[in-house]
């Protein structure tokens, strides 16, 4: 399964206390807690491209699976990773956090992160 396409944010849970438990400020939170978010990710081979549209910020990430690269999280911070590929499963760790991005299906696309016992999970539908 391929995961190129944009995708748009359909439902998310635990946003408030994972942004708190990482650091984001209130008014951050507050703002951050309504918006629609865009992804748009391109895929060529192992090679990915994701772009993340959140308001008036935009977060612009390119890895390849299995290498060392440099990510910037939604705090700003820029951290090294490498991401996994594990059947229709993008995974990571950045920072303490779990990341597992699943394509479900062709129009569907999960992505949980854990921070200890705290769970965020971001459900994104295929934009035609």
């Amino acid at each position: 399964m391929y995961f190129s396409g944009k995708y748009q944010l359909e439902s998310q849970e635990g946003f408030v206390p994972f942004m708190k438990a990482i650091g984001l400020p209130d008014d951050l939170i507050e703002k951050g807690k309504d918006i629609k978010s865009v992804s748009e990710i391109e895929q060529n081979g192992d090679s990915f491209k994701v772009t993340v549209i959140m308001g008036s910020k935009v977060l612009v990430n390119s890895f390849t699976i299995g290498q060392e690269c440099e990510v910037e999280i939604v705090t700003g911070e820029k951290v090294k990773t490498v991401v996994s590929k594990e059947g229709n499963k993008l995974k990571t760790n950045l920072k303490g956090i779990d990341s597992v991005t699943e394509l479900l299906d062709a129009d569907t696309i999960v992505q949980t992160m854990t921070l200890g016992n705290i769970v965020f999970k971001r459900t994104s539908k295929r934009m035609s």
